[in-house]
């Protein structure tokens, strides 16, 4: 059996700013094909992690290593436009690559939006406008997508329904996924790894390995626990047959 192709490698990583240890000795590695998902409270220093992982921080030790060449799309786990700038979702698309306007309505039809392309952009609702950046970062062709907090503003079905399109974006074209998120009680049927980040790595391993961990268990409390145990003991959990996923019971 080949070895998994490794797209990204962080060894050793650790980022201080003034006094203050934002990230402390952190390892990371990534595989083609594989979507590793970081948890922790605000301030752990999930979205600095994925900055040092995009170059767009430099560590103050430890190295970063990407494939040579390797594709990157990038969700943002927020996007700031003045409410009164007209820019259609056929306009905001463009300003990414106007050479590939040709492919923005079958991306967006690949994620469920196709119904908004000539839509402005203050109107959209909030699982639009996460299904209209995730097909901005689709537009590279990626082979590593990083996701910010990508269920962001999304009520719970909508939640349920962007996890499984993630999932299904990375089997149809076998791409990485790194992704942040605090919604514990649906991403661990929707990740190969977890990673427990609060400043250094608590623990990590498979969603069944990190939630019984004492450091998890200790930093999420075991009534978060006991939530989790219908996404953990089951990755082929339907969730469009299942009602605690219709009326939101397991996302509370």
């Amino acid at each position: 059996m080949s070895s998994p192709e490794i797209l990204l490698e962080l060894t050793a990583i650790t980022l201080i700013r003034g006094r203050r240890h934002l990230l402390q000795d952190i390892d990371l590695q990534l595989a083609r094909g594989e979507i590793v998902t970081l948890i922790g409270p605000n301030g752990a220093g999930k979205t600095t992690l994925l900055r040092v992982a995009l170059g767009l921080l430099a560590p103050t030790s430890g190295e970063v290593q990407r494939k040579a060449g390797v594709r990157i799309g990038y969700m943002p786990q927020q996007l700031q436009i003045d409410p009164t700038f007209p820019l259609t979702v056929k306009r905001f698309l463009a300003m990414n690559n106007r050479a590939q306007q040709e492919r923005m309505l079958p991306l967006l039809e690949e994620v469920g939006a196709d119904q908004v392309l000539d839509s402005p952009l203050q109107n959209l609702s909030g699982g639009e406008m996460q299904r209209v950046l995730l097909a901005r970062a689709l537009l590279r062709e990626p082979e590593l997508l990083v996701l910010d907090e990508p269920v962001q503003g999304v009520d719970v079905h909508g939640q349920i329904d962007l996890y499984q399109l993630i999932s299904r974006v990375r089997e149809q074209r076998n791409c990485a996924v790194l992704m942040v998120s605090h919604d514990l009680h649906l991403v661990m049927s929707a990740t190969d790894r977890v990673l427990c980040l609060n400043g250094h790595i608590c623990c990590s391993g498979t969603p069944e390995a990190v939630t019984s961990n004492p450091a998890f268990i200790e930093m999420f409390g075991l009534q978060a626990i006991e939530s989790l145990a219908i996404y953990s003991h089951d990755k082929n959990h339907r969730h469009d047959n299942c009602s605690g996923c219709k009326d939101g019971s397991h996302a509370r």
